[in-house]
């Protein structure tokens, strides 16, 4: 018996190693904003778990809630707070705090607008510079594509209708918005603090812009002050052992590094 036991238990104690020893792969999709850190943050925790791969895919907040819901992930992301209904079923992991900022080009020598001439300019009562105080040339509005959290939060904020906004250029993630923004003089646009910030640091040729007088800081997004500032989540379905591990570290020192690498301000 004694023996019978021994081997019970041998068996017991293999099938746990060799079930901890099957390669893993996740999937995350979501959020433009999010995937950047989500990827680095992921990287981190490979190394901590040789087996597992993380894939980080991008597609707009929407994308990654619906994914979500349907069981299409193993992880979604959101640059926003979830929707009421269905969205509410989800698990949330409040992963830090971002804001969002106009950007211009460097050469553009505006350095405020007020939310009166944001909501004017975007509906086409303003169409040139020069009635900012600016050059004598057109406006070239920069616009997000639906399905991003960034449409929605800049177009309730500002009161503005999707049918009153006609977009010069429409982009999808935060560094097509950039990359026009800084091929372009005249553009006008808006992205993440965090993504604007980074690209400042890199010398890209854009600047934000302070809204109401107001600097778009990750100090003003902290202290409440700057008014167009948003939470980023990670949302899930079901938890295992290996997911709350992940999040868990996610709060870490470690991880906290990496989220203010990205200009975002981690939740201790």
């Amino acid at each position: 018996m004694m023996i019978s036991f021994f081997i019970s238990s041998l068996l017991f104690i293999v099938t746990l190693h060799s079930q901890a020893a099957i390669p893993q792969k996740w999937l995350f999709t979501g959020s433009s904003t999010v995937a950047p850190v989500a990827a680095e943050l992921s990287k981190a925790f490979e190394k901590k778990h040789p087996l597992l791969r993380i894939d980080v895919q991008t597609g707009g907040s929407t994308k990654g809630a619906i994914d979500t819901l349907k069981s299409l992930n193993d992880m979604g992301m959101i640059s926003r707070k979830p929707h009421s209904g269905t969205e509410q079923t989800l698990k949330t992991f409040l992963l830090a705090k971002d804001g969002i900022a106009m950007i211009v080009h460097q050469s553009n020598p505006l350095t405020n607008l007020s939310h009166q001439e944001v909501q004017k300019i975007y509906k086409r009562q303003i169409t040139n510079w020069k009635a900012l105080g600016g050059p004598d040339a057109p406006i070239i509005l920069v616009h997000k594509a639906e399905g991003h959290s960034t449409l929605e939060l800049f177009l309730k904020h500002f009161r503005l209708k999707r049918s009153e906004v006609k977009p010069h250029i429409v982009i999808g993630d935060n560094e097509q918005g950039i990359k026009t923004v800084a091929g372009n003089p005249h553009a006008i646009g808006y992205v993440s603090i965090g993504a604007a910030l980074h690209n400042i640091s890199l010398k890209t040729p854009i600047k934000m812009l302070k809204l109401d007088g107001i600097t778009p800081s990750l100090q003003n997004v902290q202290n409440g002050q700057y008014p167009l500032q948003r939470p980023l989540y990670f949302v899930y379905k079901k938890s295992t052992p290996l997911i709350e591990e992940f999040l868990s570290f996610c709060r870490s020192h470690e991880a906290h590094q990496i989220i203010q690498k990205f200009y975002f301000l981690p939740i201790h």
